[in-house]
């Protein structure tokens, strides 16, 4: 697999996407046998990302890969949109990239965008408005706003309150590592015996303990202890969260010392089953409405457009 990292990173995600097709019991072409337990992924994914690897991700230029949460030939029916004249979404504001108050307390944001991108396709009139996050849930239930927008992780808790769109975001892990290893395959059996370095007690721990039990972990006790260590060579590989590591390494204070070395990993159990968008337990017709609109956004390129715009060295 040489080339350099930018070929490795499309083959690393061909390897992880062989995988989870194999773990979602879907066919995986080339006849490569495939063993659960000594793969990089979990052994149980959620059903909702089975789908969407039965096709690739949209590939924006030569290091940038675009997930693909929506089956292209797939199309959703248009709903009845007689009755819908506008929507109130809610969203918080300390959250960045993706919702924040600008200088001049104006939003902004993925999220904020997306809803404002979301009502042009609808072709309805749109306002968003800034709650605190602890606030949102019951904000919605009093009717102060048709549908939540503020990255809200789906999982067991959520989905009591909450009815959820399909995810428009799935929260991977990444390893990062110093220039030199970036072509290296982040394998268990590549780095089996390797030091890696991890937070400790957190998610990443622990899958590094169930899926590269063989590694080395040396923890550290937050994430800028972990990236502070990277950078002056204490560690040449550390394990976290996909979206954290891809605003730091783009940004000054990685001193511009570290990359991704291999592709993203993705388990709901770890790492939980994505974002969507909220809205009112039973309140099947809008969340069908946000869903069509949704798809619509990824088939005409604009989600893709944000994306990039808010992720332009992407967490996949």
């Amino acid at each position: 697999m040489g080339g350099g990292p930018a070929n490795w990173k499309a083959a690393s995600w061909r390897w992880n996407r062989l995988q989870m097709l194999n773990l979602c019991g879907l066919p995986s072409k080339g006849g490569l046998a495939l063993v659960p337990g000594r793969l990089g992924l979990g052994l149980i994914q959620a059903s909702l990302f089975c789908a969407s690897l039965l096709w690739p991700p949209v590939q924006a230029g030569s290091s940038t890969f675009i997930p693909s949460f929506w089956d292209p030939s797939h199309q959703l029916a248009k709903p009845d949109l007689a009755s819908l004249h506008g929507l109130r979404f809610l969203t918080e504001d300390e959250y960045p990239p993706f919702h924040f108050a600008l200088p001049d307390g104006t939003l902004s944001g993925f999220d904020v965008d997306l809803a404002r991108a979301i009502c042009t396709e609808l072709n309805i009139s749109c306002t968003i408005q800034a709650r605190r996050f602890d606030t949102l849930v019951d904000a919605l239930n009093e009717d102060q706003g048709d549908a939540l927008l503020a990255a809200i992780r789906i999982d067991a808790q959520t989905r009591t309150k909450l009815d959820f769109t399909a995810p428009y975001y799935v929260m991977s892990a990444r390893f990062a590592a110093r220039h030199g290893l970036l072509a290296s395959p982040a394998t268990p059996e590549n780095l089996r015996g390797k030091t890696i370095g991890v937070e400790a007690r957190s998610a990443h721990e622990a899958y590094l303990q169930a899926f590269f039990p063989e590694v080395l972990r040396k923890t550290y006790d937050s994430q800028t202890a972990l990236r502070e260590a990277l950078i002056r060579g204490e560690i040449d590989t550390i394990f976290a969260d996909g979206l954290g590591l891809s605003l730091w390494l783009g940004s000054s204070e990685a001193r511009a010392c570290c990359g991704f070395r291999g592709g993203p990993f993705i388990d709901s159990r770890f790492f939980g089953e994505g974002v969507g968008i909220a809205v009112k337990k039973g309140n099947e017709q809008l969340r069908h409405v946000l869903d069509y609109a949704l798809a619509r956004l990824a088939a005409n390129g604009t989600y893709t457009d944000l994306y990039l715009k808010y992720f332009p060295l992407g967490p996949y």
